[in-house]
């Protein structure tokens, strides 16, 4: 067994398992705000976006990490 797949393996899970965590972090403070003050949601909400955006950058680049790795190109 190629320990490159493995390797490939937990690179993806744990960059999908950190962003996965770091939206419902994400998500849950944003509800709470909303709750607290909801006249503030326009600026929540675009702030969340962006929030998210960097969030998902994490397992985009580690899934093409992964996927070098798997075919040995690192």
């Amino acid at each position: 067994m190629d320990l490159n797949f493995l390797a490939a393996g937990i690179m993806v899970g744990l960059a999908a398992m950190s962003a996965a965590i770091g939206n419902s972090l994400l998500f849950s403070k944003y509800i709470e705000g909303i709750t607290r003050q909801p006249e503030a949601r326009g600026t929540l909400f675009g702030q969340t976006m962006i929030l998210f955006g960097l969030i998902e950058a994490l397992p985009i680049i580690g899934v093409g990490l992964g996927i070098m790795v798997f075919f040995g190109l690192l």
